[in-house]
């Protein structure tokens, strides 16, 4: 048995250095102001392929991302690690997505792939946090979905068995094929990259990417693996209208840094006296209980 495997990565801004340009006049992320990563879950997702396409020779993995040209990245780093192709969505009308946007555009490329067995990514990007793209994209697909994935047990007559991660401990699910899965950054952490995939491949580009005087395009030529995968929304059906801000009903209002300061402090011993006074003025103020 393979599979055809498509993992979901986005590339997103490290929210861990928001300053005062990480908002656009329109309300949107300043990804220019900030340094770009592969998002963190994302990986945990991609290493979950990986071990799958071990496991059963023949099976393929995708990345398929959205972004400007510079997100082809993503692209790359996946088949540093061992994914053997990828697609970038890139398109001005697919500027400025909320996740209604991007998972119909997601959605819609995944149809264009076709016979797609398992669509794996992240819980969450790290630049939203909101964990509802991979459910969309399951729901636009009607496909079944498993999230808060943290391993893939077993795949077997037309079925896939997940441990997942919930409030209070961990379940196992079992799911027909074709199947939505999210996983949860406590998944195992993503192989490092291949020297030798990485040789192989560091040159891969998407034509927006490349110079108009490219001097590698010979290399292009001679090596047509090279050249990533690249699609507008023409290319996979898309409505416009769903796309981007146009078909975003969710508009973001401001990204700040927020450094939490305590405004005053108290200090306790171990004693009964001061735990109880403690558990006292806790329930007082609603904190607890």
């Amino acid at each position: 048995m393979s599979l055809n495997i498509v993992v979901l990565a986005k590339q997103v801004p490290d929210t861990r250095n928001v300053g005062k340009d990480a908002m656009t006049a329109e309300g949107t992320v300043n990804r220019a102001a900030l340094p770009a990563i592969f998002n963190p879950e994302d990986l945990n997702a991609l290493e979950q392929a990986l071990r799958l396409k071990e496991q059963f020779p023949g099976t393929t993995v995708g990345i398929l991302t959205m972004g400007p040209p510079r997100a082809g990245e993503i692209i790359r780093q996946g088949l540093y690690r061992g994914a053997d192709t990828g697609w970038l969505l890139t398109d001005r009308l697919c500027a400025g997505a909320d996740t209604l946007a991007t998972s119909y555009t997601l959605a819609q490329a995944i149809k264009k792939i076709g016979n797609v067995d398992l669509v794996i990514g992240g819980r969450q990007a790290i630049d939203g946090d909101t964990a509802q793209v991979g459910p969309q994209v399951a729901q636009k697909l009607g496909l079944n979905q498993i999230t808060y994935a943290e391993e893939i047990l077993k795949v077997e007559d037309g079925k896939i068995t997940v441990r997942r991660h919930i409030d209070g401990g961990v379940e196992t699910v079992e799911a027909p094929l074709p199947c939505v899965i999210t996983v949860n950054g406590s998944a195992a952490p993503c192989r490092p990259q291949n020297a030798k995939l990485t040789m192989k491949y560091k040159w891969a580009s998407c034509p927006m990417e490349r110079p108009a005087d490219d001097p590698h395009q010979a290399l292009y030529d001679e090596r047509p693996y090279l050249t990533l995968t690249q699609w507008g929304v023409a290319d996979i059906d898309g409505d416009p209208q769903q796309c981007g801000l146009s078909g975003s009903p969710t508009k973001v209002k401001a990204v700040k840094n927020i450094v939490f300061q305590a405004k005053e402090s108290k200090t306790l011993t171990s004693s009964d006296a001061d735990v109880e006074g403690m558990i006292k003025e806790l329930l007082s103020e609603k904190i607890i209980g």
